[in-house]
This record gives structure tokens, sequence and C-alpha cells, in this order.
């Protein structure tokens, strides 16, 4: 055996891990996932006093209403998603990333980005697709700081909201989370 071995079983092992992820989660169709992503939506916005706060003043909401993640070691997540601007369909996206680490299990969940300024929906469209933690500012509220986080104190670029979580993953990991449009 060469010394390569245990990288190309790494890699093996992500790439199935990526594929059994986006086989369980494509969506049906669009009408569907919009149907769904605005169910969420308005579910999120009515039990979380800050996403209702936020989507008032928000330029554009991109809400994921089911991501499944799975892994062991290796992991993979994926879902497909809807982009609201002023109430209407402005585009359909994919969530989709790869992870390696402490992990094991695997999950289902939502969630939704509250676009705050033109600069953070601008940044979808950049460099074939959106790399969470690279450009505009993303902050995940937790149950604590939604809480206490209004559109008077809410000052960076985009809100994260996650919600819905089924199943169990645990561990931690080094994640990399990319979104891109559909194409029409």
């Amino acid at each position: 055996m060469n010394g390569l071995f245990p990288f190309s079983g790494l890699l093996r092992g992500a790439a199935l891990a990526l594929a059994l992820v986006s086989g369980v989660a494509m969506a049906a169709d669009r009408g569907a996932l919009e149907r769904d992503a605005r169910g969420a939506l308005s579910k999120l916005t009515s039990t979380v006093p800050a996403a209702k706060s936020l989507s008032g003043k928000a330029t554009a909401v991109l809400v994921f209403p089911s991501v499944t993640k799975a892994g062991l070691g290796v992991g993979g997540q994926y879902g497909d998603g809807v982009l609201f601007k002023g109430g209407k369909v402005a585009g359909y996206y994919n969530t989709s990333g790869a992870s390696y680490g402490l992990q094991a299990g695997a999950q289902q969940f939502g969630y939704a980005m509250f676009l705050m300024n033109d600069k953070a929906v601008s940044a979808l469209g950049a460099n074939e697709g959106f790399e969470v933690g690279v450009g505009p500012s993303v902050v995940v509220v937790d149950e604590g700081m939604a809480k206490t986080t209004t559109t008077t104190t809410a000052k960076d670029d985009i809100y994260a909201f996650i919600f819905g979580q089924k199943g169990l993953m645990a561990g931690l990991g080094v994640q990399g989370n990319k979104i891109t449009r559909l194409k029409d």
C-alpha cells in the first residue's frame, strides 16, 4: 500500500456521502419548493420575533425549507431554496457543502437568511455562487441572540436562522457551504 491510500479512501468517502445526501434531498418541483419555503418562512416569522422584525427590513430573504446533512467522519449537506424579494420569487438556489472531522449521524433542518442590503443580495450572484464566510458578514442567530435582536441593533449584512432540526448529528467539523443559483 502506498502513502496515498488513506487520502484516497477519504476522498471516496466524501464522494459517497455527497452522492447520498444530494440523492435524498432533491426538490420535487419548483411549485412545491416555493410552497414549502413560504410555509417555513411564515412559521419562522410567526414564532420568532427577531425574524419577524428583520423580515420587514430585509432587502430579500433566502429560505431553504429542508437541508439534509449526513456524515461519518466525512459528510455532506444539500438542499434547495427560494429567494424572495418583496414577497415575490426572485430565484431558486441550492446549498451544498462537505465537511470532515469529528462527526456522525444524519439530520434534516431548514434555514432562512435575511439579506439586509444590496451588497448581500449581489453576493449571491458573484463568483459562481456565494460561499458562506467569504464576503458579506453572516450572523447565525441563536435562541439567546434572537431575544435581543431588533432592527435597531441589526447592523450586519446577513442574519441566518436555523429551524426544524430532525435527526441526530453529533460532532464538530471544518465545513464549507456554498449557495448557488439554480438555472431557470
